[in-house]
């Protein structure tokens, strides 16, 4: 197999709807970006053990690959039809849907996924495939959706992301204020608290706690960790939501007027198991916008 060009931007691809949206949504990225766009299909051939049919696994594994093949042929077609001028390159592969995306996302800037799907990818992102992808992959993860599975992908309105002041939240603060930018729209930084925890564990006397107090707190530690960022970025103009409420409620109605919506892999506190829970699947699977799922550099990357 011929290796990804360095920092493409990658879309799984399995014949279905949500997987041509995703195609788009990562086309218009990459045309953005000046990357080039790789579409992946991901393919695995079943045993034939069908009483009475006898079909060779050879041949059984060509039709899986041709059928790919046909899909990538269409959707390739599809994105050049709306930016002819975007660098596109193909792959079919024969391996399981999680391992080969993990491969992928060593050398992609980004993997771009369908909210549902057909084949390879049936179900991405919203089970077991969802954590493993979250927790393994080494590069953002985005499920290009909208308020209808298979339907429109928005791409107008601010970047929303949701921070807790965590090495997680820190991570998805960079991709977002760099999405942002690229997109020329504003930020909205959403910090979600609560009375009765404090960064993942119980408060102790939670009934004699000062709202007023716990909100100025919350504020000032958003401030603190946005700061570095808005001098970086001194063109995105940013919105500081400092909210009593839960995450996920809070992001949802925020994703409704959003382009997109970007979380931290994992977090402390409000957003404590965004992705590796059923926090971060509610988002995959009722937000209003793509959500992006960025995971921290290890201390060795």
């Amino acid at each position: 197999m011929r290796l990804p060009a360095e920092g493409a931007i990658v879309a799984g691809i399995d014949g279905s709807g949500s997987a041509w949206a995703a195609a788009m949504w990562a086309a218009g990225e990459a045309l953005r970006r000046g990357l080039p766009l790789r579409l992946v299909h991901v393919y695995s051939v079943p045993a034939v053990n069908t009483p009475g049919v006898s079909m060779p696994r050879e041949a059984v594994r060509a039709g899986f690959e041709s059928r790919g093949h046909e899909w990538l042929a269409e959707a390739r077609k599809e994105v050049l039809g709306r930016y002819p001028d975007l660098v596109v390159e193909t792959a079919a592969r024969e391996w399981s849907a999680v391992p080969a995306l993990v491969q992928e996302s060593l050398r992609a800037t980004m993997v771009v996924l369908g909210s549902r799907g057909l084949g390879g990818f049936t179900g991405m992102l919203v089970g077991s495939t969802a954590v493993a992808l979250a927790h393994h992959g080494h590069c953002p993860i985005v499920v290009a959706r909208g308020k209808q599975p298979d339907g429109v992908v928005p791409v107008d309105g601010p970047v929303v992301v949701g921070t807790d002041g965590s090495l997680s939240s820190a991570a998805a603060l960079a991709f977002a204020f760099d999405e942002a930018q690229q997109r020329e729209t504003r930020l909205v930084v959403v910090r979600a608290w609560s009375v009765m925890v404090d960064h993942g564990a119980v408060r102790p006397h939670f009934l004699d706690v000062d709202p007023a107090e716990i909100e100025a707190a919350e504020r000032a530690d958003a401030e603190a960790q946005i700061a570095p960022w808005q001098e970086k970025y001194p063109d995105v103009e940013v919105e500081l939501v400092v909210r009593k409420g839960r995450p996920v409620r809070t992001l949802l109605e925020f994703s409704e007027k959003a382009s997109l919506l970007v979380v931290g892999s994992r977090g402390r506190g409000g957003f404590q198991g965004m992705v590796l829970g059923s926090t971060s699947q509610a988002l995959v699977a009722h937000s209003d916008c793509p959500v992006a799922v960025i995971r921290p550099a290890a201390p060795a990357e």
